[in-house]
């Protein structure tokens, strides 16, 4: 079952964070398990963000989570937000197009 997270966080930091997820995309490559990701900023709120990440399954993505470039990468990312990121985790249990 596919399962999507959703990661809620506030930074002034963007750019580094940038920089940060497109590391840890390039330490990963032919590892991690991420199907998808969308990053969204708030638009009345210029330093909300919202990530949805996508995986296969909720085994697929606590696999992901182990992976070591994950671990030192989501410290890093924590130390640049202005307070801790909020996880919202869900089964998808129906999609449409």
């Amino acid at each position: 079952m596919t399962f999507v997270q959703l990661i809620e966080y506030e930074t002034t930091h963007d750019k580094e964070m940038m920089d940060l997820w497109e590391q840890w995309m390039r330490m990963t490559e032919g590892k991690r398990t991420l199907s998808r990701e969308m990053h969204g900023r708030d638009r009345e709120n210029s330093t909300h963000y919202v990530d949805i990440v996508e995986f296969p399954s909720y085994e697929e993505a606590m696999r992901n989570s182990e992976l070591p470039e994950t671990q030192r990468v989501s410290e890093q990312i924590r130390g640049l937000c202005s307070k801790e990121p909020r996880f919202v985790n869900l089964e998808v249990v129906e999609e449409m197009s």
